[in-house]
């Protein structure tokens, strides 16, 4: 059988469907990951084919974080991104038997799906992203939202967050749908998300909560879909790791980094004697000097290179924290934005870590938070939340999608 993994988002959102593309190879089938083309020749490394859809996405951890679309700039935002997921996905669709949808800016995949007559799946990375009376939205100011003013009703802000899915997605998604002779949709969330989306996290790092009420969602947690890696580390690394003590590891991915958090990360590790493994990202950190006590670095092993060092400085996105929580080592997140504030919330509810507060981080913050991490009990209580935590969520999906598919 052949399935297609859809996405609109960073590695984040990428790296799951790859992990399942390559699960469902693992297991005799095909798939295809149609995702932005920042991502294409990585995949295609792996001996997953890729289709790409959209603009490059790297450009976007350099731009200035206080900058956000005008609501025209959204709209047209929208509508591009809307007409070129029904092209391209519909294209990869081609004698596909079941689709999944990776995150909630997935608008075409069920659409395509629909129009086929194969299954469809939506899958979330956190469960803040999903309604649920027991947690608010996420707030996406790059969407024009901003945070409530003052204690509001989860129930409400979760009706306000529909109303919004709506008014900014409605138009452009019914166009389309008009367009191969379908229906409009009433609730664009809804027909986002389905009635029984896929949640691809750890339930120990990012349970599924307890639903209040009958008309809440039926949630099927499948556990995070994890890359097998067994890459080496480099050289230069490897013997900077054994040249002494365990350094720090900072890094933000795919996010832009915050303003000087260089600086301050290396004055502040320097500070408590400890080293620095700088990676560079897609905001191209850099060391400030020519010390020999911080090493950059670009892509890597995490998993390998996460249990060798005493703390993991991070955005707080769904696959850096799973990573690192997997490896048994305490964290510091610095979030930014969506779901990032979940994760640095749940590693602070773990006892693993402890998370920065919104900004910049200052000198006094991160040291008080790093102390925190380094105490060898955070680190003892890191350890025992790692051996607690499931390995086999793409294969619980990749299991579920076969039979979807009528295998």
């Amino acid at each position: 059988m052949r399935f297609l993994l859809s996405t609109i988002g960073s590695r984040g959102e990428v790296q799951p469907l790859v992990a399942l593309a390559v699960q469902l190879k693992a297991m005799g089938h095909d798939a295809v990951v149609c995702a932005p083309p920042d991502f294409h020749e990585w995949a295609e490394s792996l001996g997953i084919a890729y289709v790409s859809v959209g603009p490059e996405l790297r450009g976007t951890a350099k731009r200035n974080a206080g900058t956000v679309p005008t609501p025209e700039q959204r709209r047209r935002m929208i509508e591009g991104t809307v007409a070129e997921q029904f092209e391209a996905v519909g294209a990869a669709a081609e004698g596909c038997h079941a689709v999944v949808g990776g995150g909630g800016l997935a608008v075409a995949a069920r659409s395509v799906a629909e129009q086929r007559g194969i299954g469809h799946v939506h899958a979330a990375f956190a469960p803040i992203t999903l309604p649920s009376a027991h947690h608010a939205p996420p707030v996406f100011k790059m969407l024009g939202q901003e945070p409530p003013d003052g204690p509001v009703d989860n129930r409400t802000l979760w009706a306000e967050d529909a109303a919004r899915w709506n008014a900014m997605w409605g138009t452009a998604l019914d166009a389309r749908r008009a367009a191969i002779g379908l229906p409009p949709v009433e609730d664009v969330r809804s027909h986002i998300l389905t009635g029984s989306p896929w949640l691809a996290a750890d339930p120990v790092l990012a349970p599924w909560p307890e639903p209040s009420e009958p008309s809440e969602l039926g949630v099927l947690q499948t556990g995070a879909w994890m890359l097998p890696d067994d890459r080496p580390l480099s050289a230069e690394l490897e013997a900077f790791l054994d040249a002494g003590e365990p350094p720090v590891y900072c890094g933000f991915g795919s996010m832009r980094a915050p303003e000087g958090v260089t600086r301050t990360m290396i004055d502040t590790a320097r500070s408590l004697g400890r080293r620095v493994i700088l990676a560079s990202g897609w905001a191209d950190l850099s060391p400030v000097d020519d010390e020999p006590d911080c090493l950059s670095i670009g892509e890597v092993n995490q998993r390998a290179l996460f249990r060798r060092v005493a703390a993991v400085v991070h955005h707080g996105g769904a696959g850096t924290t799973t990573a690192a929580t997997a490896s048994g080592t305490p964290q510091v997140i610095a979030p930014q934005m969506f779901d990032q504030f979940y994760y640095a919330h749940r590693i602070g509810r773990l006892g693993i870590g402890s998370a920065l507060p919104p900004g910049a981080p200052t000198p006094d913050s991160l040291l008080t938070a790093l102390r925190h991490a380094l105490d060898p009990k955070v680190a003892d209580r890191a350890r025992t939340v790692a051996d607690s935590m499931r390995t086999d969520g793409a294969l619980t999906a990749a299991r579920r999608l076969i039979e979807m598919g009528g295998g």
